[in-house]
């Protein structure tokens, strides 16, 4: 038997634990970790291939231009996308993708994709247990500036109202029980009968 390729789509506000998720996969990885453009600069330690590709605005543009992005967005003031070539390909092997994107992201993944993308598309928002705890996450991770920690405040409430957008939705909590959580959800996703054939 031989199961098709599961897109698993993470999304969250900045400070709501995605990272932290996406970090404790990797740990014991049993799919492929798709690898977004980026126009920001690498923070401390994000490495070039393995974190983001770090590409000009123009490259940006001229990608965004040739149709190579399956979605692509602007955060925060910079842009985003995940090239579709790369995910179609290892959905049509069997492989599974876990794509770590922001809400428009995965808005327009869902209001595009069609056929075999579709079928695969399982989208996961972690949702922080309240705006004065995302605060609190923002101000610990002493990596934004208070102007930036409003944006970025200010964003999360916009992102927070599409949650019922997605298939599931994690409140999270510790980085054990959201990790917990997550792996539930793809295991179950994995059982799916007619993923089979």
């Amino acid at each position: 038997m031989k199961r098709q390729g599961i897109v698993f789509v993470i999304s969250a506000p900045s400070g709501a634990g995605k990272s932290t998720i996406c970090e404790g996969l990797r740990q014991t990885p049993d799919f492929v970790f798709s690898v977004s453009c980026t126009t920001r600069a690498p923070r401390p330690g994000e490495v070039d291939g393995k974190d983001y590709w770090f590409i000009a605005p123009d490259e940006f543009t001229r990608r965004v231009t040739a149709g190579e992005f399956l979605e692509h967005a602007e955060v925060h003031g910079s842009r985003y996308g995940t090239l579709r070539a790369k995910v179609l390909e290892l959905v049509a092997r069997g492989t599974d993708v876990l794509l770590d994107i922001d809400v428009e992201g995965a808005r327009q993944i869902r209001a595009s994709a069609g056929g075999e993308l579709k079928k695969s598309l399982v989208d996961v928002f972690i949702k922080p247990p309240s705006t004065a705890e995302l605060e609190r996450r923002l101000r610990k991770r002493g990596t934004e500036n208070e102007e930036q920690i409003q944006m970025r405040l200010a964003n999360a409430i916009r992102e927070m109202a599409g949650w019922g957008d997605y298939q599931y939705v994690i409140v999270s909590g510790s980085m054990e029980e959201d990790l917990a959580r997550f792996r539930a959800i793809m295991s179950a996703e994995r059982c799916r009968a007619w993923r089979w054939s």
